[in-house]
């Protein structure tokens, strides 16, 4: 592994262009999630720099995707190598800015390297068919680059989010504009931008451009953008989406959760304990795919939560930068806010508050929630904390019924008995299915998506998923002479 630092310290106020330059806006800190500490800051862009930057990305993309597959792989892979090259220094960087465990940490520079490794393969794929046809030529589609892709990522796991779709964009020969949250923008933005620069992409083909929803906007809205790959809330993500469907772009979103647990009769309680406590808790629940309900049948319900609470009680809480625990902070004080009026609420509502509670400072314990009602508000909105909110099912109808009251359709995950969880797996309306799994999982390999308010059934990840979405089908017939017309 390489000791030298690769990020530098030359992005300190500035946006990236190909070129590290100040942004218009004003600068602002990048912030300690623990502590609250800044550790530098960040340029921030305006709507006139993102106009500026589609307009660049429009005219670099046309050279880069004359480039070969082969001088794309080759980028691609460097741009692997380096990650795993600089794993303890940028990781450090999750650790502090996303309050991340290391162990997190590390899995997202994992996930960047196998994300560009993936994604060099790309370019050597077949990019388009002959097709049959009842005139006398040759019929043949073609894959060609989408153009310049808006990627927009939030702050939970920034590396992952962007680099998902960053990378498989790039390597099919588009050019990439990239939203990083301002939480997150140097290990979500400024180490994509220098990743890819030392593995040699020619400059600007990759532009990060910190900056509020006015610029997601204009990334969104530049008419030399013909994709948007959009990470983030439901209302959010509303909003991106009524901007592209009136301008007729296409975009991928991949939205909020609320996503179900279901413990089967006869389950092992204590490696369902397990299961669930990961779910929930697994960086202090700010995962889309975190499990947000748990579902058990009403045989072993009391023992569940009694397991539960057990987890709950053991696992450790502090800054992950300086301390050994198993959940960090909150990332802000208005997150945290809504996670503890979340608590609260449930509380009056009815909910016992079996473990954890609002916490302090910048940190909530691991909590939870027995007894819900379906509802409950723990129940019922997606919290985006570290709480386990706890109900009891009779029969698989019910437990069915209960998951698909949810306007959320992201994961699902179904411990116990195969053939119980195959009886369930038709019944139930969402993107993922894992039996014998909780419901966080994601891998560069799948199509990664959700139903219903989770998204709208685009799907990133994986060669056929991302061919599909960053490029666009054109249709050429060949004659050997010109053909005649009655005209």
């Amino acid at each position: 592994m390489s000791t030298d630092e690769i990020l530098g310290t030359d992005w300190h106020g500035k946006i990236f262009t190909g070129q590290w330059i100040n942004g218009s806006g004003p600068a602002q800190p990048v912030v300690e999630a623990a502590t609250g500490n800044t550790l530098g800051e960040i340029g921030a862009a305006t709507v006139d720099d993102a106009s500026a930057a589609a307009a660049r990305a429009a005219t670099a993309q046309k050279a880069w995707a004359k480039t070969t597959p082969a001088e794309r792989a080759v980028i691609l892979r460097r741009a692997g190598d380096l990650w795993t090259e600089h794993t303890a220094e940028i990781a450090s960087w999750i650790v502090r800015e996303a309050g991340s465990i290391p162990a997190k940490a590390d899995l997202e520079l994992g996930y960047a390297a196998q994300s560009c490794y993936e994604a060099a393969a790309l370019p050597s794929h077949p990019m388009g068919q002959v097709l049959p046809s009842n005139e006398p030529h040759w019929s043949f589609s073609r894959r060609v680059p989408a153009g310049v892709v808006t990627v927009i990522a939030p702050f939970n796991f920034p590396l992952v989010l962007a680099i998902r779709s960053v990378a498989p964009a790039l390597a099919l020969g588009n050019a990439v504009l990239l939203k990083p949250d301002p939480r997150t923008a140097v290990s979500g933005g400024v180490a994509l931008a220098k990743i890819f620069a030392e593995a040699g992409l020619p400059a600007g083909v990759l532009q990060v451009l910190p900056g509020g929803g006015d610029v997601g906007a204009a990334l969104v809205e530049a008419p030399e953008v013909s994709v948007i790959s959009f990470t983030g809330s439901t209302a959010a993500g509303r909003k991106v989406g009524e901007s592209a469907g009136r301008l007729l772009k296409r975009c991928h979103l991949e939205l909020g959760g609320n996503n179900a647990l279901i413990v089967l009769p006869g389950a092992d309680v204590a490696a369902s304990a397990s299961a669930g406590a990961f779910g929930s808790w697994m960086h202090q629940g700010q995962i889309c795919m975190t499990t947000g309900r748990h579902l058990v049948h009403e045989s072993i319900y009391d023992d569940y939560v009694d397991a539960l609470t057990a987890k709950a009680q053991a696992l450790p809480v502090g800054n992950p930068a300086t301390e050994e625990v198993a959940l960090g902070p909150i990332i802000d004080d208005r997150q945290r806010t809504h996670v503890r009026e979340i608590i609260g609420k449930a509380e009056a509502d009815g909910a016992r508050l079996a473990a954890g509670g609002a916490g302090e400072g910048a940190f909530v314990p691991p909590t939870v929630l027995a007894d819900l009602t379906p509802t409950n508000p723990a129940w019922t909105q997606e919290i985006f904390g570290p709480v386990a909110p706890v109900a009891r099912f009779s029969t698989l109808e019910e437990a069915a019924e209960l998951v698909n009251a949810s306007e959320y359709g992201l994961s699902l995950g179904i411990l116990g008995d195969l053939g119980m969880a195959l009886d369930l797996v038709d019944l139930i309306d969402t993107g993922k299915i894992h039996m014998n799994e909780q419901t966080v999982a994601d891998e560069g390999t799948v199509p990664f998506g959700g139903t219903k308010d989770s998204g709208n059934g685009s799907r990133v990840g994986g060669a056929e998923a991302n061919i599909e979405s960053f490029t666009e089908v054109q249709w050429i017939t060949m004659r050997s002479q010109i053909a005649p017309y009655p005209f």
